[in-house]
């Protein structure tokens, strides 16, 4: 493996790769804001997992897939970019796998979220809300996770059909779905959805203790990616043995 980014999601999996023996960190690149990396860098590598940041992870695609590299991209904020993406790997022939969140824990809450919705939309007339809380480094608002949350929400509720992640300076419509930000400290991930009605309130959250899980998860996509082509989400790696 080699890994764009170096930061704490880099160190993690770079201690995670260590201490399990199985693989091995072949190169280390874009460890310094402004630097840059080249095909020579990522040579010995099958499978290049990218965490960096959102201004770059185009130009990072775009030089892994010309290099003929598989690729994990931990890095969120781009999915506006993703036709073109996918276009870059088809005409490359590689493989990438993305996703909003790598940790299998908060992939199994995407799944209790969707089938709570849906109850909660045939049973009672419960509202429905969301916030999330990340530390005061992280480069982008809302979350991917708080993203993919809100999006198991609209896809599954009788009632919601429009996202709101701002700041609300009027009542909110009964069709919106507001999901809140909040931005300080060290906190590596804290979601929680609320169903509520008059009569009671249900709450589903999800907290990272800390940044384990999404290393463990980018590893597992590593292993799933490796040797495929085309894109993938980290929902193809959680249908594995999945028989629910």
């Amino acid at each position: 493996m080699a890994l764009l980014g170096h930061g704490n999601m880099g160190k993690e999996i770079e201690r995670l790769v260590a201490v399990g023996g199985k693989h091995r960190i072949v190169s280390i690149a874009l460890s310094k804001r402004g630097a840059a990396f080249a095909a020579e860098d990522i040579r010995e590598a099958d499978v290049v997992i990218d965490f960096t940041s959102p201004e770059i992870i185009l130009e990072n695609i775009k030089k892994v897939a010309a290099a003929g590299k598989n690729m994990v991209v931990g890095t969120t904020g781009w999915y506006e970019h993703l036709d073109d993406v996918a276009k870059v790997i088809k005409k490359s022939g590689t493989g990438l796998i993305y996703g909003q969140n790598f940790s299998v824990g908060a992939n199994i809450f995407f799944q209790v979220v969707a089938h709570a919705t849906k109850l909660a939309s045939a049973f009672g007339d419960y509202d429905v809300y969301g916030f999330e809380i990340h530390h005061a480094a992280k480069k982008d608002s809302p979350s991917g996770t708080a993203l993919r949350t809100a999006q198991e929400i609209l896809k599954n509720s009788s009632t919601k059909k429009i996202l709101q992640t701002g700041k609300l300076d009027r009542q909110r419509n009964p069709d919106e779905l507001h999901f809140a930000s909040v931005r300080g400290g060290r906190n590596p991930g804290f979601h929680e959805v609320v169903f509520d009605s008059a009569a009671d309130s249900i709450t589903l959250s999800h907290s990272a203790h800390n940044r384990t899980g999404f290393a463990e998860g980018a590893i597992l996509a590593a292993e799933f990616i490796r040797g495929k082509k085309g894109l993938y989400t980290f929902d193809d790696v959680m249908k594995i043995g999945n028989t629910v």
